[in-house]
This record gives structure tokens, sequence and C-alpha cells, in this order.
């Protein structure tokens, strides 16, 4: 019979350190060979990747998307540490919108991530802002959403225009396989802007986008004005809202990769190949696009003069997520089709609250 818990020797910059690990045969994901990818597996390959995974996803407040089942199981989300959580996994208070204070994950060495498959974390969702600023992202994220009816063919346009905006801007982008259909665009910025500006810049990037693209970019956040288009989910730039990092799994069969690319792998891309079981000899023959993101921060100013200029057009601030506070500015959280010009004042607020 197999043993229930093994004891994991981890290599820590500070020396090595011993995790335990339970149900290391229980799969995680199913594979198309039947066989499926163990706990075992995955604590193998978080510390394979835990170079390049801290610097792109370590050193930040981080959510823990778990599965205590594997991924057809029940899922959830860790933000505070939870009771137990040892020493070396280190955590920083955060405000959220709402103004609530609490304390969240940070990754900052390989234990700390095999910690965290122990907790059967699947899925790893960093914060753009670093533990040691909270308040003030160190980069700018675009998820380059397909709506039904397109994919990633359709996505990889949309990201080599999108390259182009952010280069005028004056932004270094780099990009990654989003782990799904998708792929998210990231620049590198100096931590001088707090979340909702930073959205700002990422709004006026999407609508400069949408304005060269127009049949295949859109940023309307209400679903029945999409269309078969690429959605720029400029909400993924508000605070305490995140994507999958680079080289988290994500929640599907096969264990696809969020993966950091060249952009001239955007020619052939096919985000399938990207794996738990692949991206460790990907890293070790192409090495990490993305080592040398933080090398370079770029400035934001020319994507807010081109949002102040928007809005001197008349395009002003766009809907938040449903569990934000009103927002200044923001439209009314009603879809189109059921919104009543009669019911609504020049604010957004409804007559008849």
């Amino acid at each position: 019979m197999a043993s229930q818990r093994v004891k994991l020797t981890v290599q820590d910059p500070d020396g090595e350190r011993v995790v335990d690990l339970s149900s290391p045969n229980k799969v995680v994901w199913p594979t198309d060979d039947g066989k499926g990818i163990t706990k075992a597996e995955y604590a193998d390959y978080v510390q394979q990747v835990s170079g390049a995974f801290l610097t792109s996803t370590g050193h930040r407040p981080v959510s823990l998307e778990r599965f205590r089942d594997g991924i057809e199981g029940e899922q959830f989300f860790s933000k505070n540490p939870p009771k137990g959580t040892p020493d070396y996994v280190e955590s920083v208070m955060c405000t959220y919108n709402s103004g609530r204070r609490h304390p969240q994950i940070v990754l900052t060495r390989p234990s700390a991530i095999v910690w965290a498959v122990q907790m059967n974390t699947v899925v790893f969702h960093p914060w753009a802002s670093l533990a040691s600023d909270t308040d003030n992202p160190v980069e700018l994220r675009i998820d380059l959403d397909p709506q039904p009816g397109t994919g990633i063919e359709q996505a990889v346009p949309a990201a080599i225009e999108l390259r182009e905006v952010l280069r005028e801007a004056g932004l270094d982008p780099f990009i990654k396989t989003s782990g799904n259909r998708g792929l998210h665009v990231f620049s590198p910025i100096v931590p001088e802007w707090e979340f909702l500006t930073v959205r700002h810049a990422v709004i006026a990037a999407g609508r400069e986008l949408e304005r060269r693209m127009p049949d295949r970019v859109t940023t309307n956040w209400w679903k029945e004005e999409r269309g078969e288009r690429i959605f720029v989910d400029f909400n993924q730039a508000n605070r305490d809202r995140t994507i999958a990092g680079a080289y988290s799994p994500r929640a599907k069969p096969n264990a696809p990769v969020s993966t950091p690319i060249h952009w001239d792998e955007l020619d052939d891309i096919d985000p399938t190949r990207f794996t738990v079981r692949t991206v460790p000899t990907r890293l070790a023959e192409v090495g990490d696009p993305w080592a040398t993101m933080q090398d370079s921060p770029g400035r934001i100013d020319t994507l807010l003069e081109w949002w102040d200029r928007d809005v001197e057009n008349g395009l002003g601030e766009l809907p938040f997520p449903p569990e934000f506070p009103k927002m200044p500015g923001e439209p009314p959280r009603v879809q189109p089709s059921k919104k009543v010009a009669g019911n609504w004042d020049e604010n957004g607020e409804r007559i008849d609250d």
C-alpha cells in the first residue's frame, strides 16, 4: 500500500527545509493518457520551476485557489494564512476596496510553494504589487479574453497590435499564455501610481487597441455587447482582482500552465503544449522569457494622457466588478438590455432607490 504521507527535502536559499506532503498519490489533474498528475508530481514541478515562479509570482500578496480532491472536487480560495501556517510562509497586511484590512499570504521561497501544494493549491493568483508596497502596482496587466466564437487564433493578432500600442506609450510589453484560451500582456512600471490610476491606463490602452481593431477587439463590459471579439478585461487591473500567475497551473485537464513566451513564439503558439509535465524541460532549454521583466520599469504618463484625452471626448469611467462599492463617475451597473432610461439619473443612480 502506498504511503499516505511523505517528507520532501526542499532547497531554500537559506538551506534545506523538510515539508510534509500528505496523499502524494492523489490525482490532482486527469490526463488524456489516463494516468493523471498526482500531488507528488505537482510538488516536484513547483520545485523545478521555483526560481522563475518566484521572479514573477513571489514576493507579493497571493490568493490560493484550492481544491480538496483534485480539480473535479470542491474549489475555494485562501487569502489569509490558514491556521497552522508555518513560519517560513510569509504574509503582509493588505487593504481592500471595501476598506477592510487583513493579512494575505506571500510566497518567498521554494518550500512555501511546496507548502501551498500541500494545501491543495492548484492556481496561484498574485497581486500586481509587491509586499513591500501593496498599494502601487509594479506592472500593468492586460487580459485578452476570447469570447464565444473566438479563441487563441483571434487573440494572437490582438496581442501583436497591443504590443505596438504599449510601445508607442513608452512601455516594454511581455506576454504569456493564460493557461486556457487567452493571452496576458504585462508591462513593468515604476510603482508610482495606485490601482485605480493604473486601471485608467489599462482602459486607455484597451480603447486605443479597440479603435485600431474595432471588429476584432472590444472593451465592452457587458457580455451581450461583446460579440465574437477579444475582450480587453480592464477590471483585472483593480486592487484585489487577479489573474493566474506566471508558471501557475490552471484547473483544466492535463494541467495546462500559464507560461511566459517570447513574442516570436506567437506565430505557431499552441498553449496546450505547456503543462506541468512539459514546462520544466522548456525552462531548462529556453530559459525564462520574463527573467528580466522588472529590470527596466516604464511609466504610464502617456497612457494617462490618452485617458484624459478620451475623458475630454466623452469617454469616461467604465463599470467596476459587482462586488466593488459604487465608484466615482461609474456608469450604472445594469446590463443595457435591462436598462430603462427613465429609471436612472445623470449620476448613474436609480431614481427609485
